[in-house]
């Protein structure tokens, strides 16, 4: 009988967390899905280019969310338990209330382990995926971004003017500037010329003009008569570099296990492409690992529900102040980090704390009880 109550409640906190994870990510999902729409309105991509990197995102998404949705799947669910007097099936059926709370805990594990596979392996395998993906993608609506009269900056160190933009593609009154270095400029003016497309990109045609090579020597004037200027050898503007998120962990793990000893230091930098700061790689590793370990004390916390004040006008309170509680050891859990800087002490402090708050906990559970355990 026992198992079955208990699988009940296991039951409802699934589905409960499964359709709030679902609306909650698809909310997010959407808002950034419109901070991105620069890819396809200012990068020249296209929608489906667009649609799949927004997509690669989700897992970034429920990651971040799942502590928080776990928590608040846990207040719900308990807190409806509570008001409609199912909590009271555990206790007639002699479930003790300690017996209640460990299996909270036990329940939690499933999503830490859940938040551990998203940060160590899903989220930044998917992260990298997705700008992987942006970057050999095709910038397919390049001709659509060229604008009359504007100075179009869709590419690094690329600067392109166009007077006049016919119907058929035809082009008048072509201004391009190219940055080949710090103190060497390339500029082509032409008078006509045309964009077109093959198997590597774009390219323009153009007709009756002259480039000037620029730098701090001299300049160099080459009329011509017909030219082919290619476009597919510059970078568009999406990021190149690798960010430490879409970092596999295991690259970090053997960094910091090689520097080990200069973890925290601010200047040294380990890898050779998409280099990174020894600090910025040893908070990415900790944040990874000990994060995921707070779900378990909000689990905890949560189901101190079960202990309401008996006076009615103190039960809402009790119950604002276990939210908040939570909500402020949500915050707490993404910035904590932070506390490794201060001394070696502090850093243990942090690595530590998650066990200590749940030692805490249960210290708290038998001085609530005055030490009987058998009123647990």
């Amino acid at each position: 009988m026992n198992k079955l109550i208990f699988r009940k409640l296991s039951i409802d906190i699934f589905i409960f967390f499964i359709l709030s994870s679902i609306a909650l990510t698809t909310i997010i999902w959407v808002i950034q899905g419109v901070n991105l729409l620069d890819i396809v309105s200012e990068q020249g991509h296209a929608i489906k280019v667009y649609f799949i990197y927004t997509i690669l995102n989700v897992p970034k998404i429920f990651s971040k969310l799942l502590i928080f949705t776990y928590f608040l799947t846990l207040f719900v669910i308990l807190n409806r338990y509570e008001e409609n007097n199912e909590i009271l099936v555990f206790w007639t059926n002699g479930i003790k209330k300690i017996s209640f709370i460990n299996f909270l805990g036990k329940l939690s594990l499933i999503f830490v382990i859940m938040q551990l596979i998203l940060n160590l392996y899903i989220v930044p395998f998917t992260q990298n995926l997705g700008q992987q993906y942006l970057k050999s993608s095709s910038i397919e609506f390049f001709p659509k971004l060229l604008q009359e009269k504007k100075f179009s900056n869709l590419m690094k160190d690329l600067t392109i003017f166009v007077e006049k933009y016919e119907s058929n593609g035809e082009l008048k009154g072509i201004y391009i500037k190219e940055k080949i270095s710090d103190y060497e400029n390339k500029i082509i003016i032409a008078n006509s010329g045309k964009l077109l497309r093959n198997e590597n990109g774009f390219k323009f045609k153009l007709s009756d003009g002259k480039i000037t090579n620029i730098n701090n020597k001299d300049s160099v004037n080459i009329a011509f008569k017909e030219t082919i200027y290619e476009l597919s050898e510059f970078n568009f503007k999406s990021r190149k570099e690798k960010k430490l998120n879409e970092t596999k962990s295991n690259l970090l793990f053997s960094c910091l296990e090689k520097y080990l000893k200069d973890r925290k230091d601010e200047k040294l930098r380990c890898g050779r492409e998409n280099s990174f700061l020894l600090k910025d790689i040893y908070e990415e590793i900790l944040k990874r690992f000990i994060n995921p370990i707070y779900i378990i004390i909000l689990s905890l916390l949560t189901s101190l529900v079960i202990f309401k004040p008996k006076i009615n006008i103190f039960q809402n309170y009790f119950k604002f102040s276990l939210f908040i509680t939570g909500f402020v050891l949500i915050i707490f859990s993404e910035l904590s980090y932070k506390l490794i800087y201060f001394s070696i002490y502090t850093e243990l402090l942090y690595i530590m704390l998650p066990i200590l708050l749940i030692i805490l906990f249960y210290f708290f559970i038998l001085v609530k009880t005055n030490f009987k355990f058998k009123n647990l």
